[in-house]
């Protein structure tokens, strides 16, 4: 943890690099410095299938969820995604200049007691540092 979803209109694939969008979730993830790079994650999903408001074709959304483990307290996590979000929505500017565009970002916090994790990412990159 964490892992990021983005899911996002089809229409935006003309406007918007998504690809691009993923790397700046990712980055802005780490320069929070409260997430072990080993278990960041970012996805996108492209909804082909879409509604907004009064179903304006023209209209676009990008929604991004974060889910991560317990153990940060409030201040932190408002911190960590204040800054993701700055990143992201700084990025989208001209998204928001040039079409109808709704941008929201969540983060949920998983229960330990019904989560479980495999991963040896951890591992791996601390022998990267070592060996380097």
């Amino acid at each position: 943890m964490p892992h990021f979803t983005i899911e996002y209109s089809a229409n935006l694939d003309t406007h918007v690099d998504i690809a691009k969008v993923v790397e700046i979730i990712r980055q802005a993830a780490v320069e929070t410095g409260i997430f072990p790079l080993g278990g960041i994650r970012v996805r996108a999903i492209r909804c082909d299938h879409y509604a907004i408001a009064d179903g304006n074709p023209g209209f676009g959304f990008l929604d991004l969820v974060l889910r991560l483990g317990e153990g940060r307290d409030l201040s932190t996590r408002k911190k960590a995604g204040e800054h993701i979000f700055r990143a992201l929505s700084a990025y989208l500017d001209p998204v928001f200049a040039g079409r109808k565009f709704a941008l929201s970002f969540d983060m949920q916090i998983n229960d330990g007691e019904t989560s479980w994790k495999r991963n040896n990412i951890h591992e791996a990159l601390k022998a990267e540092i070592a060996h380097g």
